[in-house]
C-alpha cells in the first residue's frame, strides 16, 4: 500500500492507520491489517501522520499502529510527536517494534503508547493486541461500582513457588515444568501460570517445552529498571496456549548479570499478572537467591537419597541459619524415593531426614526413562506418559494449588 492510501480510501471509513518509514518493510503487518480490517485502514509515513491527525477524518480512527525498527533513531522526535498528538485525540497507539532497545520502548510507552507487539509478528499477536485496545477503551457501565472499576488494581498478588536443586540431575527442572503445566491444565477455570527459568547458564526449561531462546530475555533482564508490563508479557512465550514461560537467554550469561533488585522487579511483575508463578532456580546460591527465598511462598529444595544431596542440604541449612533467613519456607522434596515395598530404602530415607533434622514434604517416585523421553521431545509428561507414577504425584500437588487459588478467588468475590 502507498503512503497516500489513508486519504484515497474515503469510500470505506478508515478505522486505523499504520505509521512507518516505509510500510513495505513490514509485509507481515500489511497482511495482518488486511486480515483484521479489510479495506478499512490506510498507511502513513511519519511526515504525513501529523498532518493527517489534524484532519477531521482522523477523529474516527480507532487506533494507529506505529511500526519502527533500529533504523528509525533519527525519526524518534517525530514518532514521539505522533504519539502525543494521537493521545490528545484519544486515538490508541499500538507499537510494532523490531530490534528496538528497551530504553526507547520504555520512553514511547511512557509517552502514551497503549500496547506493544514485537516484529516479526507472532501468529495472532496483532489480533490479540487490537482486542486489548478495544477492551481498554470500553467505558464502565453507569451502574458499575467503584470496586468493579478498580478490579485490576485490587487483585491479590499471585503465589510464588521456587524449585532449587541441591545436586545436579535431581529433577528440579522436570518438577518445575510439569508442576506448572499441570496447574495450568487443571480444568476450565485453571489458574493462570507463569514459569520463570532463572538458571541463566544451563537453564533447560526451553528444551523441555521445545521453546526458542530469544534475545528479548537478555534485554529484559539487563534493563529491568525500565521494565514495562507490555514488554514483560511480550517477552514470555506461550506453550500450548495455556502456560506462559520466560526461558533462559540465548547465550550463557554470568550469574551476577542481574541484581537482587532486578529479580524482585521481574517476580513482582509476574505475580501481578498471574495467579501462580513457578521459578526454576540454578543449583548455585547467588546474591539474589535470598531475594527469591523472601518472595516465595514455598521454596522447594530438590534432592535424592545420596551423600552429595545430604551434604549440600546441610550446607544450605547452615547458610540460611547464618544469615537468619526464613528457613521455614524451605520444603524438602525427595526425588526417586523408595517404592512402597522397599522397606530398606524407606528406612534409609528416614535416617537421612533424621540426620539432617528435616522432614520430606514430598517423596516423588522414580519417573523412569519416560521422563528423559518426554524431556528430549520437548513435552510435559502428561503428553507422553499420562499414567507415569511421578506425574500422578505432581498432579496431586498441582490440584491442591489450583483448588487454593479458586477458593481464594471465591472468597475475594
Amino acid at each position: 500500500m502507498s503512503s497516500s492510501n489513508a486519504n484515497s480510501k474515503l469510500a470505506a471509513p478508515i478505522r486505523a492507520c499504520t505509521v512507518t518509514r516505509d510500510v513495505q518493510n513490514f509485509d507481515l503487518l500489511i497482511e495482518d491489517m488486511e486480515l483484521e480490517l479489510g479495506e478499512g485502514w490506510g498507511d502513513l509515513t511519519f511526515h504525513s501522520a501529523l498532518k493527517y491527525l489534524d484532519q477531521p477524518d482522523a477523529r474516527t480512527l480507532e487506533f494507529i499502529a506505529i511500526a519502527i525498527d533500529d533504523e528509525d533513531d533519527s525519526n524518534m522526535a517525530m514518532i514521539e510527536a505522533v504519539i502525543q498528538r494521537a493521545n490528545s485525540l484519544k486515538v490508541s497507539v499500538l507499537l510494532i517494534a523490531e530490534e528496538l532497545s528497551p530504553i526507547i520502548l520504555h520512553r514511547l510507552l511512557r509517552l502514551g503508547a497503549s500496547d506493544f507487539v514485537p516484529y516479526p509478528l507472532p501468529e495472532g499477536a496483532l489480533h490479540d493486541a487490537i482486542l486489548r485496545l478495544r477492551q481498554s477503551t470500553i467505558e464502565p457501565m453507569p451502574g458499575a461500582t467503584q470496586h468493579q472499576r478498580n478490579t485490576t488494581a485490587t487483585q491479590s498478588q499471585g503465589a510464588v513457588y521456587a524449585i532449587h536443586p541441591l545436586a545436579g540431575g535431581s529433577g528440579a527442572t522436570t518438577f518445575a515444568v510439569n508442576l506448572a503445566w499441570e496447574i495450568a491444565n487443571s480444568g476450565k477455570k485453571a489458574p493462570t501460570v507463569c514459569l520463570l527459568d532463572f538458571d541463566l547458564q544451563t537453564g533447560s526449561v526451553s528444551t523441555y517445552l521445545d521453546l526458542a531462546r530469544t534475545e528479548k530475555v537478555y534485554e529484559l533482564l539487563s534493563n529491568t529498571a525500565v521494565l514495562e508490563r507490555d514488554f514483560f508479557l511480550n517477552t514470555l512465550q506461550t506453550f500450548n496456549e495455556k502456560l506462559r514461560v520466560l526461558t533462559s537467554a540465548a547465550d550463557m550469561l554470568p550469574l551476577d548479570l542481574i541484581t537482587p533488585d532486578d529479580i524482585e522487579r521481574v517476580i513482582q511483575m509476574a505475580r501481578a499478572e498471574f495467579d501462580i508463578v513457578i521459578i526454576d532456580m540454578p543449583g548455585t546460591v547467588v546474591q539474589w537467591t535470598e531475594t527469591v527465598l523472601n518472595e516465595a511462598d514455598v521454596y522447594y529444595a530438590m534432592m535424592e537419597m545420596d551423600m552429595r544431596s545430604a551434604q549440600n542440604a546441610l550446607r544450605l541449612i547452615r547458610a540460611l541459619k547464618a544469615e537468619d533467613l526464613p528457613l521455614e519456607k524451605i520444603q524438602y522434596v525427595l526425588n526417586r524415593s523408595p517404592k512402597f515395598t522397599d522397606l530398606s530404602g524407606k528406612a534409609r530415607a528416614k535416617r537421612m531426614a533424621e540426620s539432617l533434622d528435616i522432614e520430606f514434604a514430598l517423596m516423588l517416585p522414580d519417573g523412569t526413562s519416560q521422563v528423559t523421553h518426554a524431556n528430549d521431545h520437548g513435552l510435559p509428561l502428561a503428553e507422553i506418559a499420562p499414567k507415569n507414577p511421578l506425574l500422578k504425584e505432581i498432579r496431586k500437588l498441582a490440584h491442591s494449588f489450583a483448588t487454593s487459588v479458586r477458593d481464594d478467588n471465591r472468597a475475594a468475590a
